[in-house]
Formats: structure tokens, sequence, C-alpha cells
């Protein structure tokens, strides 16, 4: 079974997005059994906050729940558990070496270094563009779940 873990700031928008969009194409590759995924945070902002809203809305108008989710921290035996920690920008890079150290195991990595557009996911928390976060989380994940 491969571990997942996507990270960023908050764990309300980017992170838990792409959490429930490869979720939902494991799903539909029938490879549920497969995986473990999740998300979290480099920061204690959020925690126990539900998805912020308009990320709610995204994945709803994609048939996508993310019910019941709310935002916690990444913690340094989660760097240990998952086998794979995907953050969706460089500062989240930045910031998780704070929590793990150096990444010795070679488990981090960007979303968007799987596809053909290495870098940043779009941050709607500043630029309140929903829909380009959304095209990037589901190139990212397609593109991660291809390799898997």
């Amino acid at each position: 079974m491969k571990k997942l873990l996507f990270v960023c700031h908050g764990n309300i928008c980017r992170s838990p997005m792409a959490e429930f969009v490869m979720k939902k194409l494991v799903k539909e590759a029938g490879r549920e059994a497969d995986f473990e995924i999740d998300s979290a945070a480099t920061s204690t902002e959020e925690l126990g906050n539900p998805v912020y809203p308009p990320a709610k809305m995204k994945l709803a108008e994609h048939g996508i729940s993310c019910k019941g989710k709310t935002a916690r921290q990444m913690m340094r035996k989660d760097y240990d558990y998952y086998d794979m920690v995907i953050v969706m920008d460089h500062n989240n890079l930045r910031n998780l070496r704070f929590l793990i150290g150096e990444d010795t195991a070679h488990k981090v990595s960007m979303l968007m270094d799987y596809t053909d557009r290495p870098g940043d996911v779009t941050d709607p928390w500043y630029t309140g563009d929903f829909e380009a976060t959304w095209h990037d989380i589901l190139e990212g994940c397609e593109a991660l779940l291809k390799l898997q």
C-alpha cells in the first residue's frame, strides 16, 4: 500500500483539495486498496478548522465531498509513516524542513513536479481563483497516479 500525505500551509484549501481529488481518482481507477491518502498543514493557524468554504464548494462542483475533514499539522511521525509527502509550493517545502529536518529518505516532492509544468500550485487564499487551483491539483494528481 502506498501512503500519500498532501501538505500546504493551513490544510484548509489546497492540501485537502488534493487529498480528496486523489481519493476520487484512486476510487475511479479501482485502486482504493492500494493507497492511504491524507493531508496536513505546516502551520498551526487553522488547526481544527473545516475545509475553507470556497474550496469545499469547488470540490462539490465535481461531486467530491470532504465532509468531516479538519485541519491538522504535520508531525515528524507523519514523515516516518507516509511513503510520500507532497507539498503544494516552495514555501511549504521550506516550512516542512522546520517540522521534519532534512528529507533524508527522499519522500518530499512538489505536486506540480509530476506534470509538464513544475512549480507551485496556485494558492487560492491569495488569488481567490479556486478554478485555477482545481486545474493544478487535478493535473498533478492525475500525473502522480499514473506513476504509481
